[in-house]
């Protein structure tokens, strides 16, 4: 099984492209990238499970049924009942989203009391990134079951960085980043979120494993000294806003059914799932197993 924590929320996307001020029309999604890996990797055939908490509001339960239709494990996620589930507006221009994350939130409200502990002593991987980071007491909160599981669970870290939410905190910022990365087996980041980090002085390396998305290029996967450049899957994409949970889902996915870590599958596997699921709208926009199939990079994974 295959654990991830964080934020789950609703992504509130423009229909029509250009700025969030001049637009008129919005359609509610289920977002928040630890739910958008954890329905990932169910629809690829992995058993998920989400911890995460929502508000006791028609969104939260929205969300919770949306994760149960996936055949995602809903047990770990907790109703607040202060705080209001969390609200993204997401701005198209072009294929490449923005994002407007409100603030003060349910998912930031996780306490040590809302954790399943039996949700993560059972998983296998456990899955995190750095926005459930940026306030207390969640960060503070997920940190401790990250160190509480360290060398029972293999536990990926996305890097996710999102610059807006840790406006004057940024030296807080590259610590917490440089702990996470330190404490994660495996570790995902963009091009442009490795450069901008190894500016600060912080390496991005998983200690099993680094996969390094490089956009319409494809990826790079790193384990201990062997590198592997693995080219994209050609489409022309419809909506991004999924394609790195998508990727992540693969991945984690992926590391579970292969035997020996074959970096070459692993990324053609990776890419595949990320590229299709560029062709739907929304952040749940990763492919079923059965959809997968028909094509080599994923029967080599899913049905070796």
């Amino acid at each position: 099984m295959i654990a991830s924590i964080g934020e789950l929320l609703i992504d509130l996307i423009s229909v029509e492209e250009g700025d969030l001020k001049d637009v008129r029309l919005f359609e509610k999604h289920p977002g928040g990238a630890p739910a958008n890996v954890a329905v990932g990797v169910s629809r690829l055939g992995v058993k998920s499970s989400l911890i995460s908490k929502v508000g006791n509001d028609p969104f939260g339960e929205y969300l919770i049924e949306e994760l149960s239709k996936e055949n995602v494990d809903t047990r770990g996620i907790v109703k607040d009942e202060k705080k209001h589930t969390g609200i993204v507006f997401v701005q198209l221009k072009g294929a490449s989203p923005s994002f407007l994350l409100y603030d003060d939130v349910a998912y930031f409200n996780m306490t040590l009391n809302d954790i399943n502990w039996d949700i993560v002593e059972e998983a296998k991987i456990v899955n995190f990134g750095s926005v459930i980071l940026a306030r207390n007491p969640s960060r503070e909160t997920v940190m401790k079951v990250i160190k509480k599981i360290k060398g029972s669970s293999l536990i990926a870290f996305d890097v996710n960085l999102r610059l807006d939410l840790w406006r004057g905190q940024e030296e807080e910022m590259i610590k917490v980043l440089e702990e996470s990365i330190k404490l994660a087996d495996i570790v995902k980041a963009s091009e442009e979120e490795v450069l901008y980090l190894e500016n600060q002085g912080v390496e991005v390396k998983g200690s099993m494993l680094t996969a390094i998305t490089l956009g319409p290029k494809g990826c790079r996967l790193i384990k201990n000294e062997t590198v592997v450049d693995v080219p994209s899957y050609n489409v022309n994409p419809l909506d991004t806003t999924g394609a790195g949970d998508a990727f992540m889902a693969a991945l984690l996915v992926g590391i579970l059914k292969l035997k020996g870590l074959d970096l070459l599958k692993l990324g053609k596997f990776a890419n595949l799932v990320a590229a299709l699921s560029t062709q739907k709208r929304g952040a749940w926009s990763t492919p079923r197993k059965d959809e997968l199939l028909k094509y080599k990079e994923a029967r080599e994974v899913l049905a070796p």
